[in-house]
């Protein structure tokens, strides 16, 4: 049904993957100095992609399966702009939680590559390895690593600003 929707309405997209953006760094910002929360929405975030990416369909793949191929994300390209905003979440959430987003960012990149491979040797859930999935997540894990750097550095500006402001009117 989403799908459909966003098939119909392909130009909402990127406008989609910017309130996803936009809510993570409300919530990175909100839940900044609590680290379990900002873990407990990262290990949230990966719900979807594990249901959207390893949870079985009604076929099944005869054999091996794995497209070899690298497209450039459009704004009509629905289905390469979802995989890039699948893995946003879960990587901004988890670079925030542990400060540390390149090695997230690495994760992130590593999970997709994981499960593609899973989809490629795993025929019976019936989803198939396709590598144009692996770069867009890649891209979205960028994405939330580039957030989680900015959403953290603004914290500590203002945590700086606002101690060093304490410290001049006492």
């Amino acid at each position: 049904m989403i799908t459909n929707f966003l098939l119909d309405h392909s130009a909402l997209v990127p406008v989609a993957i910017l309130l996803v953006a936009l809510v993570c760094a409300v919530l990175g910002r909100l839940f900044a100095s609590r680290r379990r929360i900002l873990w407990a929405l990262a290990g949230v975030s990966l719900l979807p992609v594990l249901a959207l990416t390893l949870v079985p369909t009604a076929h099944t793949i005869d054999g091996i399966l794995c497209t070899v191929q690298f497209s450039v994300p459009t704004p009509g390209a629905v289905e390469l702009l979802a995989n890039v905003a699948l893995f946003l979440p879960p990587v901004c959430f988890a670079a925030l939680a542990s400060r540390r987003p390149v090695t997230m960012l690495a994760a992130g990149s590593a999970l997709s590559a994981v499960i593609e491979t899973l989809q490629a040797l795993v025929p019976a859930i019936g989803r198939a390895c396709d590598t144009n999935d692996w770069l867009m997540n890649t891209i979205g894990a960028v994405l939330g690593a580039l957030l989680a750097a900015g959403t953290a550095w603004l914290v500590d500006r203002r945590a700086q600003s606002g101690s060093s402001t304490g410290a001049i009117s006492s």
